[in-house]
């Protein structure tokens, strides 16, 4: 009978897990388009069409653009920009860090669009190191299962037995960025660095910002007072440590709301990808941290050039941002189903037994 049971409950917590969650979230953009499969086991066929292209929809020998008053071009940015600030000042989710797994965690929860969502990145280019596989190399390894999450959306990829390689790891990022920032719950504000958290009674309820050239330039100039940016729940995807990687829990500790901060680990990518999405979690109330970040509150290892733990960690971020904002989440429904799958496979196998 124990067998029985445990059959049941793998097989219905197969269903219920992340890349399957009742929270399916509200399709922002209706499409009709069928997505070919992207995965690829096979040689593609590279072979180039001889037809001619078509032509673009204007004349390239004598092409001009429409006049504009060079006023117009800095008011448009201008305005566009501080309505920005001024609707971002008090949200409801900032994560921190846009590499591989704050990109996915803003992904995944912007499916609700009533979830409004900020993501501070204080590099120019957002992505982190998921623009190439690892040593300048281009592929992308990710191992399975975490494969599904390139198959929502849409990345080709060559499978094999217990991984996946995308060509380029530039396909994924810009894929996922292409796709997250076209919805309308979601704003990068590139280029500006989180100096601080706002703490008040023990929960993170925001952070301090500063343009990223201000907050590297504190020593060669006079005092530059940051902004701030208020949140009902903050996500650190800060990365491993390094120049801006680590902040986050770095400075829960210097502030005393954590005791330590154990360092990421050698590399063991077995042991450290199940671990980084094992671990991913609210440290302290108001902050969740995910990705790499884990590993040096943790002590867990490091992972090496393998993407996977990246994206499944920004998906349980989301859904543990959710379920504190008190929305529908993946981690609280496979969390309720349990009593009750146990249950549906004792009532099986009495049944079987009869």
């Amino acid at each position: 009978m124990a067998s029985t049971i445990t059959s049941f409950l793998s097989a219905k917590t197969t269903k219920a897990s992340l890349f399957e969650s009742s929270f399916k979230g509200t399709q922002l953009t209706p499409s009709n388009v069928s997505i070919p499969s992207v995965r690829s086991n096979a040689k593609q066929n590279l072979s180039a069409s001889m037809s001619a292209p078509s032509p673009p929809p204007y004349d390239l020998r004598n092409f001009k653009f429409d006049p504009i008053r060079e006023s117009i071009v800095s008011r448009e940015m201008t305005r566009r920009y501080m309505t920005d600030m001024n609707t971002f000042a008090d949200t409801d989710v900032v994560i921190v860090g846009a590499g591989s797994a704050g990109l996915s965690c803003a992904y995944e929860l912007s499916k609700d669009p009533s979830v409004q969502i900020a993501i501070i990145e204080q590099s120019v280019s957002p992505g982190g190191g998921a623009w190439l596989g690892g040593q300048l190399f281009s592929a992308m390894v990710v191992r399975k299962p975490a494969h599904l999450f390139l198959d929502e959306l849409g990345v080709a990829y060559d499978e094999l037995d217990n991984y996946v390689v995308v060509k380029h790891a530039a396909l994924f990022t810009s894929t996922i960025m292409s796709k997250l920032l076209a919805r309308q719950n979601v704003k990068l504000f590139n280029a500006v660095a989180v100096e601080d958290l706002i703490v008040k009674n023990g929960r993170v309820g925001g952070v301090v910002t500063n343009w990223a050239l201000v907050s590297m330039n504190h020593d060669t100039q006079s005092c530059m007072d940051p902004n701030v940016m208020e949140a009902k729940v903050v996500v650190s995807s800060c990365g491993h440590d390094g120049p801006f990687g680590a902040t986050g829990v770095k400075r829960l500790k210097s502030i005393g709301l954590i005791d330590r901060v154990s360092g990421m680990k050698a590399l063991d990518m077995n042991s450290a990808e199940d671990a980084i999405v094992r671990l991913t979690r609210e440290v302290v109330p108001g902050m969740i941290v995910t990705g790499m970040e884990v590993a040096e509150i943790d002590g867990a290892s490091r992972m090496g050039p393998t993407f996977g733990a990246m994206m499944i960690s920004g998906q349980k971020a989301a859904h543990l941002a959710l379920k504190s904002l008190g929305l529908p989440n993946a981690v609280e429904t496979v969390q309720k189903m349990q009593p009750e799958m146990i249950l549906a496979a004792a009532e099986s196998v009495e049944t079987a037994d009869a």
